[in-house]
């Protein structure tokens, strides 16, 4: 199975690649308002490249539930100061989280070969053209509505089977817009659209999405549903995340995104050590 992002191509079966998160804004549910300077955001992802992180994720628009929308020309003054920096200084690939298609143009034309989007459910094809024209990596993700109104009471009647059509439904979508299956990874949405229970049932089976022979990206790192499970604040969840981490591994997924590069590193390779024993 391969994942090809313009220059960039992973070929999977291969250790697990770790992204590590960017957050170029000041309200993010983790690290918001840390690296709202060009410089020390540009800081953060060479420290998160040389910890083992084989891309980085520039985000400049907070998707957190409730988070209120930014403008296309703050988000582009938040993420291509960045990409372009980076795109000078290192050799991992970079990708652009944005569910913008003009900023996502502008973050390729800056250095970034991946589109994390978020929106992926939208039905106007614009961003799928920037895509397709790119050449670019897209993650395509799954939510119901927007980060404003995912919350609202999701519901499903079987979350698995649900995202599982939607991806099959995209795919087809995307094809039909320029973008080749070899360019698409796919997302669960781990806490976006979602309650505790629909969480927790989409990572205990996320071997079911494997049907659709595409990489897998799981995304759990610090989230809110932790908290909700076990009691524990922010700053308390690197364990529960680690552990998210190891089980998808052990499930078949190919991408994590995280916060704690280094850490994530050394817990999914001792993993695959021991999944290769097994």
């Amino acid at each position: 199975m391969r994942w090809i992002a313009r220059d960039f191509t992973f070929d999977f079966p291969r250790p697990m690649v770790v992204m590590g998160i960017v957050n170029t804004t000041p309200d993010s549910f983790a690290d918001g308002g840390q690296f709202l300077n060009s410089g020390s955001a540009v800081d953060h992802a060479l420290r998160l490249a040389d910890e083992g992180a084989e891309i980085i994720d520039i985000g400049g628009e907070s998707t957190r539930p409730g988070s209120a929308p930014v403008s296309e020309e703050e988000e582009l003054l938040r993420v291509v100061p960045v990409i372009e920096r980076l795109a000078k200084r290192s050799e991992v690939a970079l990708s652009v989280d944005t569910q913008k298609p003009v900023v996502a143009k502008a973050a390729i034309d800056a250095g970034a070969s991946i589109v994390n989007d978020v929106a992926a459910n939208r039905e106007s094809p614009q961003m799928w053209h920037v895509v397709a024209e790119a050449g670019a990596g897209y993650i395509c993700m799954h939510m119901r509505g927007t980060p404003q109104t995912m919350q609202a009471k999701p519901r499903y009647d079987d979350v698995v089977r649900e995202v599982g059509d939607f991806f099959k439904k995209r795919l087809a979508r995307l094809a039909e817009h320029g973008v080749s299956d070899a360019q698409v990874a796919l997302d669960p949405g781990i806490g976006f659209g979602k309650t505790l229970d629909h969480n927790i049932k989409l990572l205990s089976r996320l071997n079911k999405f494997s049907v659709t022979e595409r990489p897998l990206l799981v995304g759990v790192s610090r989230k809110s549903f932790i908290g909700n499970l076990l009691g524990t604040s922010l700053e308390d969840r690197l364990p529960a995340s680690l552990t998210c981490a190891v089980w998808s591994v052990a499930e078949g997924a190919n991408i994590v995104r995280v916060h704690d590069v280094a850490e994530t590193v050394q817990a999914v390779r001792m993993a695959e050590a021991l999944n290769e024993k097994v």
